[in-house]
């Protein structure tokens, strides 16, 4: 049980985030977004507020400077009159102060030739097309045997489709950038982002710059949940206006302009159709999902994959279909593709254990298999059972009436919901360096990133571990480009992939220690052995891309199980979730006081996605209504009663050398299954379109 390394610094402050570094002479932009839904910029009339006091600079698509690469449309900023989505980035004007720069960007007047928006998602838009891949590069489609006459044949079948709106992400801090190009002509960024060689990378395609010539500072960052994981067209404002006004330039997304352009879960259609025999063992699986993206960047989650590593099946089919729509493009949200794959899955699970009369946890057990369905590779290890037994006997499971609706305390109707979880358990080439320093501690460096996560003190232990260090003696540096490079803090992959450069990275040193390096406990340097190190340290360097490269082939998943007890007011409809469990096999936990805070966060994100989040388009402008916390709802501590995340002690010698498998994200995963499967045991009723709000369970109670 570690603390956070840097808790201090975090509530004392010390702890610094990107908007708060002290440059001097900075300015502050502010953006102007589109006012319509789809169009072109006519012309934009920047006169009165080149006239306020304090303005600096204003730039629009009338007088940016090109853009090297504009290969990607979110990023091609200014670079076209066309007008994709409303709240689109049209101009940006740069201020002596904040309040200066907002107040001139409202003065800021575009015209525009407007054009009526396409935004609508539906099953029979004749824009449907097959996407080449889904996020990341999974098959569009996958089929196996004869599904549809396998589905007509089974003795029970449901055939329900399932829909998810659209959600965004609202970390903490907002997305923030500070940019300042040097002398040299290089530029420096203190960006808010999940992966600051990504930054590093793209921005320098963008200004048509080396790599070298990009530094990203990012060494704290508050929360992201994936919206963070890429640039976002708030770091090429920052840039543009920083070259532009001849100074460092501070530009925070405000909470309403991150609705438009930050990213978001895209909402989904799910058809979902399960068939099997008398005994719940599955015949058929057939999944059929429709999303969107936008016209600017194709994005398509990867929904439907989840499905084909839960269940055996001899006859399955998972499909994806995209429609370009006139909308922001979709983008990574926790568990991009699992989570609302994942609702589909197991509400439909849930509704095939009801109409064959087989407990739900049953059901999911006999249709357990020790081989990915669809690829037939072996699982490294899957306990998927054991959680759901586990789980169960935790959660007072055998005392449940199976039958809807008969559990009553006063004007409450209770009931009680499971689902499985499930998350890849992935693994990325990565660069480290650990050096050995003369005062007798070890730093190591890596460009990875913290968002929350209690990345820098997992890789702190793993590193002190590796060396036979103190903890103490023992100083990992993230969060800067100029470290070696590392991959986005994403997928769950983070521990397992900058952990394992530091491990080879801090074997590596040991070896040129000579290899005997013994604890500094009782003070004694951890450097003793054979050698002394130089007054100018000494260092190693890894990279793990062979290593990854050469695994054996595995399916390696984490696996989960979700339990939640609910109420419901039987006159107003209102929901609670009075208690929920997550039980999870997730390799070895590495710091179980920060793991126990990635799973109940993931959970809690979990009840939000089932009772409130929901991103409202409106159905005129094409635009989401819903555009701060006080209307996008997520869960405060009056919706979280009593929350508890266990785990497994698991051993799987195929993932990385600390036996860890990715836990960021397997907690939001099944949740929203779970509280919507608790609320049909409570009422009765089925709802099939999340959020489950009062309005939707008052018509039939």
């Amino acid at each position: 049980m570690t603390e956070r390394l840097e808790s201090r610094e975090k509530v004392t402050g010390r702890a610094r985030y990107a908007f708060e570094y002290q440059i001097e002479n900075v300015a502050y932009a502010s953006a102007v977004q589109a006012s319509v839904g789809k169009g072109e910029v006519r012309s934009v009339d920047t006169e009165a507020a080149l006239r306020m006091p304090g303005v600096i600079a204003v730039l629009s698509c009338e007088n940016a400077p090109a853009l090297s690469d504009t290969s990607d449309g979110e990023l091609a900023l200014f670079q076209s009159r066309t007008v994709a989505y409303r709240g689109q980035f049209v101009a940006a004007v740069v201020g002596e102060t904040l309040e200066t720069a907002r107040e001139a960007a409202r003065l800021v007047k575009v015209e525009y030739a407007e054009e009526r928006p396409d935004f609508t998602l539906r099953t029979d838009h004749p824009g449907l097309y097959k996407p080449d891949k889904v996020n990341p590069a999974f098959p569009t489609d996958t089929e196996q045997g004869d599904p549809e006459d396998a589905f007509g044949r089974s003795a029970v079948r449901v055939d329900v489709t399932y829909r998810t709106p659209a959600e965004h992400n609202n970390p903490m801090e907002p997305h923030t950038t500070l940019a300042q190009w040097n002398d040299d002509g290089s530029l420096t960024l203190y960006d808010s982002t999940q992966g600051a060689s990504a930054v590093q990378a793209t921005i320098a395609k963008i200004f048509g710059l080396e790599p070298s010539q990009v530094r990203v500072v990012s060494p704290h960052v508050g929360g992201g949940f994936g919206s963070k994981g890429q640039p976002r067209p708030s770091v090429v404002l920052a840039a543009m206006c920083a070259r532009a006004a001849g100074r460092p330039v501070k530009f925070a997304v405000p909470r309403q302009q991150m609705f438009a352009t930050t990213g978001y879960r895209t909402p989904t259609i799910q058809r979902m159709r399960l068939g099997c025999d008398e005994n719940g063992r599955l015949n058929a699986v057939l999944h059929d999902v429709f999303e969107q993206t936008s016209t600017l960047r194709e994005f398509a989650e990867q929904t439907a994959t989840p499905t084909r590593v839960m269940y055996r099946a001899p006859h399955r089919r998972t499909s994806h279909r995209v429609v370009r729509l006139d909308v922001p493009t979709p983008s990574w949200m926790r568990a991009p593709g699992e989570t609302p794959g994942m609702y589909a899955l197991e509400s439909a699970m849930d509704e095939l254990a009801v109409a064959a009369g087989i407990d739900p946890v049953e059901l999911r057990v006999r249709n357990d298999t020790d081989r990915e369905p669809d690829s037939g590779l072996p699982f490294s290890s899957r306990n998927l059972v054991a959680c759901l037994r586990e789980g169960a006997d935790r959660f007072g499971w055998e005392h449940r009436d199976p039958t809807p609706g008969v559990r009553r305390e006063g004007r409450k109707l209770i009931g009680t919901g499971v689902a499985a979880a499930t998350y890849p358990a992935y693994l990325r080439p990565n660069r480290a360096t650990a050096r050995a320093e003369p005062d007798g501690t070890f730093t190591v460096r890596i460009a990875a990133a913290d968002i929350g996560t209690g990345a820098r003190t997992a890789l702190s232990l793993i590193a002190a571990e590796t060396l036979k260090s103190d903890l103490d003696h023992v100083r990992v540096e993230i969060g800067d480009s100029s470290f070696p490079r590392a991959s986005v803090a994403g997928g769950s992959a983070g521990t397992a992939s900058w952990g394992t450069a530091v491990v080879r990275a801090c074997e590596a040193l040991r070896g040129k220690l000579n290899g005997v390096v013994s604890g500094g406990s009782g003070g004694s340097s951890p450097h003793t052995g054979h050698g002394e190190v130089p007054p100018e340290g000494l260092e190693a360097s890894v990279d793990t891309s062979e290593e990854v490269d050469g695994r054996d082939e595995y399916a390696r998943h984490a696996f989960g199980a979700q339990f939640a007890e609910v109420e419901v007011d039987a006159d107003t409809g209102e929901t609670r979730v009075r208690r929920m469990l997550g039980v999870f096999a997730a390799g070895r936990i590495i710091n179980p006081t920060t793991a126990r805070s990635q799973f109940i966060g993931g959970m809690t994100m979990g009840i939000g996605m089932a009772l409130m989040e929901e991103s409202v388009m409106d159905p005129e402008f094409g635009d989401y209504l819903n555009r701060d916390l006080a209307q996008y709802h997520v869960p405060a501590c009056a919706d979280v009663r009593d929350i508890e995340a266990v785990w497994l002690e698991e051993s799987d010698p195929h993932l990385n050398p600390m036996g860890a498998k990715g836990i960021g994200e397997i907690g939001i995963v099944g949740a929203a299954a779970a509280v919507g499967n608790a609320v049909h045991h409570a009422t009765g009723i089925r709802v099939r379109d999340l959020p489950v709000t009062p309005p939707k369970l008052l018509h039939h109670l």
